[in-house]
């Protein structure tokens, strides 16, 4: 078969890793096309692929040779992104998958089995915590959640027979921290593996897999799309391990559409860009946000009024463009900005180049996703209160999305 038609032909784009991360974000995984000489990468929505009778139809088999065969177990567009991906993240390998919820599911089921323990953020992704606290326990697998911003509770929840250390780095929603070179070596020690949901920061703002940790996750659908029309997620480690990891999404049939794929390419392009966009106007609008009279609190890892602003400032090299704010009576304020604003949108999702914003009550989410004990359900609330904004700051310009807040907040 031809090389050009191996599922794991040799990356061109391991030339582009050391280049800066905006050449890398360009050109990482999409040379120009082979056959047409085009120079933006197509979209290849065949499901099938003209193979050599010798071709074994297993996923189980799948190597460096194995041409594409089945858009399940492989696409041209697909593992364009996935390629990129790598790059970005200074990994050796990624496997994209339809939605970060099927690469989260990927991952646990891969890595656990009957008998294993995960210790994980006892914050984390409303989808992760809920799949972790419904789904693992019934097939044997325990779970013990600890507040992964002190370091030592994590040392203190291993087990022998813990297999997976699971963070999220700012947590959603609290934008609280965790170190992850700390974590990582406290770990490491124990022969854990560690993967780090870094959807917030993006491979702008953080780049795990350079601290030390094992596998990446990415909800492709926020801000590596960032244009809120497709929906993706990946899981970015070393090869050996993604590996299993693909043979997984094959098994589960959790992958990514090609048109989905090429969308999200096309927003990395510009991530290197519209993430300093978006740190430069959720700062101004943190600030203004201070304050303000009716907000009573606000959270940005780029304000020094972070309580782990120093952790930020040395972990991370992009703020990112979330931030969370708190009224005295969030419920009446959720519906007042409901219907007063007029840039900014009331919907759920983040990343957008438009901004959003939704009220994040602290009852419903310990009561629906984080099942805490009484000291971590006072952690939470010493961030949260009885709930929280969770504002995700697009593109637009700060003095706009100011002028907005403040119209909409004025009859509080």
């Amino acid at each position: 078969m031809k090389k050009s038609r191996r599922l794991y032909e040799p990356n061109p784009a391991d030339d582009l890793r050391k280049v800066g991360v905006r050449t890398a974000a360009v050109h990482a995984g999409t040379p120009a096309h082979a056959l047409t000489g085009a120079s933006a990468p197509d979209i290849v929505m065949s499901t099938t692929f003209v193979i050599d009778p010798s071709v074994p139809f297993s996923a189980d088999e799948i190597n460096d040779e194995t041409p594409f065969t089945y858009t399940r177990w492989g696409n041209p567009t697909i593992r364009q992104l996935e390629r990129k991906l790598a790059v970005l993240e200074g990994a050796e390998e990624a496997v994209a998958f339809g939605s970060g919820v099927a690469a989260i599911a990927a991952l646990f089921l891969t890595t656990l089995k009957g008998g294993d323990h995960l210790v994980m953020s006892d914050v984390t992704y409303a989808a992760a915590s809920e799949f972790a606290n419904q789904k693992l326990p019934n097939l044997g697998i325990a779970v013990t959640r600890v507040d992964t911003s002190d370091p030592e509770n994590v040392r203190a929840a291993l087990r022998p027979e813990t297999r997976l250390v699971y963070l999220e780095t700012p947590v959603n929603p609290l934008l609280r921290l965790t170190d992850v070179e700390a974590v990582v070596k406290i770990a490491h020690e124990a022969g854990v593996p560690v993967s780090v949901d870094s959807t917030f920061a993006t491979p702008i703002g953080l780049r795990p897999v350079e601290l030390g940790a094992d596998y990446v996750v990415q909800s492709l659908t926020k801000y590596i799309c960032g244009h809120g029309d497709a929906i993706g997620g990946a899981v970015i480690g070393r090869g050996e391990e993604l590996n299993k990891l693909r043979t997984m999404a094959i098994h589960m049939g959790g992958i990514i559409s090609p048109f989905n794929a090429w969308l999200i390419m096309r927003g990395l392009a510009t991530l290197p860009l519209r993430m300093a966009a978006h740190q430069e106007t959720a700062l101004a609008v943190a600030k203004h946000l201070e304050g303000h009279p009716k907000i009573t609190r606000v959270v940005y890892p780029g304000l020094p009024s972070h309580p782990q602003h120093e952790l930020a400032r040395r972990q991370m090299q992009n703020f990112s463009g979330m931030l969370t704010f708190q009224v005295q009576d969030g419920a009446a304020a959720a519906r007042l900005l409901s219907d007063r604003l007029q840039l900014i949108h009331y919907a759920v999702s983040l990343g957008h180049n438009r901004s959003l914003v939704c009220y994040l009550s602290t009852d419903d989410l310990l009561r629906s996703s984080f099942h805490l004990t009484p000291e971590q359900e006072r952690s939470y609330r010493a961030f949260a209160g009885d709930g929280v904004f969770r504002l995700s700051v697009g593109l637009e310009d700060a003095a706009d999305l100011i002028a907005d807040l403040d119209q909409a907040l004025a009859p509080l």
